[in-house]
């Protein structure tokens, strides 16, 4: 069930009922009795996985240091 709160309540109590959303727990804040916002835990978002780009991999020469010639292309 999601609870009501005043704004003051709530800022009063902002610890506790920070805690409670991450336990899951969803509450409406009111300002004079009229709802204004709802506090709600957030979704997570997926978690990505490196090395998803199509095509072949890096050869291992990719990771070698760049001669002074290939610096100097590149204005370094």
């Amino acid at each position: 069930m999601t609870e009501m709160l005043n704004v003051q309540d709530a800022k009063t109590r902002l610890s506790e009922i920070l805690s409670r959303v991450e336990r899951g727990e969803e509450f409406i804040l009111a300002r004079g009795g009229k709802p204004i916002a709802t506090l709600r835990p957030v979704e997570p978002a997926p978690r990505r996985e490196l090395g998803f780009a199509p095509g072949p991999p890096l050869p291992e020469s990719f990771w070698e240091p760049m001669t002074e010639e290939e610096l100097a292309e590149w204005g370094a």
